[in-house]
């Protein structure tokens, strides 16, 4: 007898113990296995857009907190005991058994936490064992999680009518708020409808549902939870109707964190009011771009310190046939001068030039590439900065040239630009004027590292922080924060980066901003703006101590057009963002990352011996390594200073000594024409003996450049303009091909001919004997 009841005992526990571990695990993990929207806030919470859910649901994310006034309404509309039941209500479920046996009416029981179980079964046919598995899993769900969770799980999971699944949901769709915001009528209403989501479609059964809000308000007001006055109010409220569009104030940023967070809940870097700000700059200047058939734009705006994205607009509010999906700030286009500034920085690090030191702007053939400035002038030598200011393309060229195509394409590689992934002969010296292709983000982050490099080099008094330029512009907050500080400077040291800036900042600003001299002391911005080749893309970059702003506008499908240039398409949407952003003052000089020295006025080299007018300045601080002037020399003159003299000619006694600023003739011819103070050196006396002073240049052809000869309309072959500088141009000069003399030139040294293509040797002969000689080989086109 006793060992049965052991044996019954055992059984028992066996079979209390399975159904107890049954009962552990009867929920599925998770417990809603659907796919959510994706939902994307601003830094400041307001909602930039949403995509819907995979199965077609407007499903938003499950929420972690339910706002009180909905809360009230929902328990006392479904489940006014739900704080103190176990997950069903006995009295409830027998008064509905008895009725339902009765025939009286089909009445349910079901608490808050029955219907997240059978939401989560996804509404299976109710019958007396489907409500005995709800029954169960109810009492599971309430031993393993909080009230409040439980009712966070049926604000999310509840169905509002048609396609709108959950509260946050249901409040944007229907009343275009966040469900925070909800006034006590528009809550009220949300309360019901997850019991019959049918009642919301517009124009039927609209008496109905607002007989079960006012009800609902009216049982708010017994149980004293709401006012008279609010009762009142509330019942006058509208009802819900056709449902709202959601916002969708960044598309392109929404649609990025889709495809990269899909079905997230996500909060961005974006600052709301400046997002909107910004949109209606982009819209503004679209309207006037399109009247040029220019139908695509794109803005980016970041936190210099943090890289995080404080506005985004992908494209411009242009129609799909002109591709507005396109997001154009993370496609690659042809960066046009956009990267002078890079080999700027890049050689004022290394030493190799100065700020202000003269580079020359001279016609210029490179293995017949004959880069050319924007206004088709020659300015003879200018000095770096305005050429970076005012975007000179032959200065940038020859610099390339002399700095290294490999060596400056290695540095752009630690910048990451990822569409320059050829090798650097593919791109050649057209590397710098546009032959490479990079996106409005890499180049903007770019520019955000170099204002970061020098704010923090500055602000840390001589230490650097890990590579600037390995840090991608973020749109939520990863917990970015300061990166360890290493002795070698990321990419640009910030003396260099410094100088650049204060080279940029000199840029022209656009037309329309006839006070910008004025605005630019209260709002300085460095920045730079490019045009690619068939005015197909512009550009205009900026950074201050605090913003980085970076615009592109073109066609998506590449057109170009003519006016679509960085200064007159991108630079005034650039201004209009400068406008709306605080103030953030002009970046500190690193001094520590410089030197002073003695610069000479006339060339910007370091002051050379005979150098007369200097200044100091401080230059980036490997300048030191930069060759002193070479441009002034000693002169010894006549009495009358009209001719160079020495010891063969004129007795020492009464030369004249003289420091004079002369540059070589074809810098000096082009120069000239744009500085009437210029004095060209004196010619020597007639019966001097000279040391063979190069007083003559070609200009045109250059060494091992081929001459195309040209046709006219009628397919006539015209002439050849052959070119020379002369340091004293009223002196005749001969001209000769091979043995044949084919002219003389005076003042305007200048020769027409028409020759036979053919290899020939070119020779030009001055009255006093100076010769200058170019192969050249002439082809037809």
């Amino acid at each position: 007898m006793l060992s049965k009841l052991l044996t019954t005992h055992k059984i028992k526990l066996t079979i209390l113990s399975v159904l107890l571990l049954l009962w552990i695990f009867c929920l599925p993990s998770p417990l809603f296995d659907v796919p959510s929207a994706t939902v994307v806030e601003s830094s400041d919470g307001h909602l930039l857009g949403a995509r819907i859910a995979d199965d077609g649901q407007w499903r938003f994310p499950e929420i972690d907190s339910m706002p009180f006034r909905f809360e009230q309404c929902l328990l006392l509309f479904e489940d006014e005991y739900f704080y103190s039941h176990p997950g069903f209500n006995p009295v409830s479920i027998s008064k509905a058994f008895w009725n339902n046996l009765s025939g009286k009416s089909r009445r349910g029981a079901s608490t808050i936490t029955q219907q997240v179980i059978r939401l989560s079964r996804k509404n299976k046919k109710r019958t007396y064992f489907e409500k005995g598995i709800e029954i169960i899993q109810a009492t599971r769900l309430e031993a393993g999680n909080r009230k409040k969770t439980i009712l966070n799980l049926y604000a999310s999971h509840a169905p509002f009518g048609g396609n709108v699944v959950g509260l946050e949901t249901a409040s944007w769709r229907y009343f275009g708020i966040p469900s925070n915001e909800l006034s006590w009528g528009q809550a009220a209403a949300l309360a019901v409808l997850p019991n019959a989501p049918a009642l919301i479609f517009p124009g039927k059964n609209e008496e109905l549902l607002k007989q079960k809000r006012n009800k609902l308000l009216r049982k708010l007001f017994d149980k004293g939870i709401i006012d008279a006055t609010t009762f009142e109010l509330a019942k006058e409220e509208a009802l819900p109707g056709k449902p709202y569009p959601l916002p969708d104030i960044a598309p392109h940023l929404v649609e990025k964190v889709r495809k990269e967070h899909s079905g997230k809940h996500i909060k961005t870097t974006v600052n709301f009011d400046l997002q909107k700000k910004v949109n209606r700059i982009a819209e503004t200047h679209y309207y006037t771009l399109r009247q040029n058939e220019i139908h695509n734009l794109a803005i980016l705006v970041l936190d210099v310190e943090t890289r995080d994205i404080l506005a985004y607009v992908g494209n411009s509010p242009t129609t799909s046939e002109y591709k507005n999906h396109v997001d154009i700030i993370q496609n690659p286009r042809s960066t046009g001068s956009i990267l002078k500034p890079f080999l700027f920085s890049s050689m004022l690090q290394s030493g190799e030039i100065l700020p202000d030191m003269l580079v020359a702007d001279v016609p210029t053939s490179i293995n017949g590439y004959n880069p050319q400035n924007y206004d088709r002038k020659f300015y003879g030598a200018v000095p770096a900065s305005v050429g970076l200011a005012r975007s000179l393309n032959v200065p940038a060229v020859r610099m390339l040239r002399e700095f290294g195509i490999q060596r400056f394409y290695n540095i752009l590689g630690k910048t990451n630009q990822r569409y320059i992934d050829k090798p650097s002969d593919y791109y050649g010296l057209s590397l710098i004027l546009g032959g490479a292709e990079s996106s409005l983000w890499d180049i903007t982050k770019t520019y955000a590292g170099m204002a970061a490099t020098s704010n923090y080099y500055t602000q840390s008094s001589g230490h650097y922080r890990e590579n600037e330029f390995s840090r991608e512009p973020s749109y939520f907050n990863a917990g970015i924060g300061f990166g360890k500080e290493i002795s070698e400077p990321p990419v640009w040291d910030a003396g260099a980066v410094y100088a650049t800036f204060e080279a940029m900042q000199k840029v022209n600003r656009p037309s329309g901003e006839e006070a910008w001299e004025f605005y630019s002391e209260s709002q300085p911005i460095a920045w730079k703006t490019g045009t690619s080749y068939g005015f197909k893309d512009a550009w205009a970059v900026g950074v201050t101590p605090k913003y980085a702003i970076g615009v592109w506008a073109g066609n998506a499908s590449g057109e170009g057009r003519p006016g679509l240039t960085g200064i007159l398409a991108a630079a005034p949407v650039l201004f209009d963002v400068l406008k709306t952003l605080p103030h953030s003052g002009w970046f500190l000089p690193p001094y520590d990352e410089m030197t002073e020295a003695i610069i000479c006025i006339k060339s910007g080299h370091q002051a050379g011996l005979y150098c007369d007018e200097t200044y100091k300045q401080w230059i980036p601080k490997n300048g030191v390594r930069s060759p002193s002037c070479t441009y002034h020399h000693q002169v010894f003159l006549n009495n009358s200073e009209t001719f160079q003299v020495n010891s063969s000619c004129y007795d020492l006694s009464e030369m004249k000594q003289k420091h004079w600023f002369s540059l070589p003739p074809v810098m000096e011819y082009f120069y000239a024409t744009q500085h009437p103070e210029y004095r060209p050196l004196p010619p020597f006396a007639p019966d001097c003996v000279r040391d063979g002073e190069s007083v003559l240049a070609f200009i045109y052809p250059k060494r091992n450049e081929t001459v195309l000869l040209p046709k006219d309309f009628d397919e006539t072959i015209g002439e050849v303009v052959f070119k020379v500088a002369h340091r004293f141009p009223d002196t005749e000069v001969y001209w000769y091909l091979d043995s044949q003399f084919i002219g003389i030139t005076e003042n305007f040294h200048e020769l027409a001919f028409s020759p036979k293509p053919g290899k020939y040797l070119l020779t030009v002969v001055d009255a006093h004997g100076n010769r200058i000689t170019e192969k050249v080989t002439i082809v037809y086109p």
